[in-house]
């Protein structure tokens, strides 16, 4: 595989196209940080880390869906930089996806981390994907 971040969110895509409640996609160290992320801005219900048959291990994900109206928290996910054009930003020219109601997820020299928070530090990085 040459883009592990691109089958992530192509995983969590197809989970929420599909209604399910829950999606396993194989662990990394960049995949459990963007989990994290997702949980904490809500865009997710929960998530744990599972040690299995394959060395990393595996994440499973609990995707929110609204109770009512069954339409999931994650409307869109845009993988933005991948391994043939890397996109990068500096802290002056952050990117505002759908102008601030959804998140981008920067992998920058101090771990990966949102957008907002890549301002308030004041530092850049490559762009990993967008989240609304």
């Amino acid at each position: 595989m040459t883009d592990p971040i691109a089958d992530y969110l192509t995983r969590l895509r197809n989970a929420i196209h599909a209604g399910h409640r829950v999606v396993e996609v194989p662990s990394s160290k960049m995949k459990r940080e963007i989990t994290k992320i997702l949980f904490d801005q809500g865009y997710i219900l929960n998530y744990k880390f599972e040690e299995g048959q394959n060395p990393q291990g595996t994440i499973k994900i609990a995707l929110k869906y609204d109770p009512i109206d069954k339409v999931s928290a994650i409307k869109n996910l845009h993988r933005v930089s991948r391994p043939g054009l890397r996109q990068y930003t500096g802290y002056k020219d952050m990117p505002r996806v759908l102008n601030g109601l959804g998140i981008a997820i920067l992998s920058t020299s101090r771990g990966v981390m949102t957008n907002k928070e890549a301002k308030e530090q004041k530092i850049g990085g490559e762009v990993l994907c967008y989240v609304y």
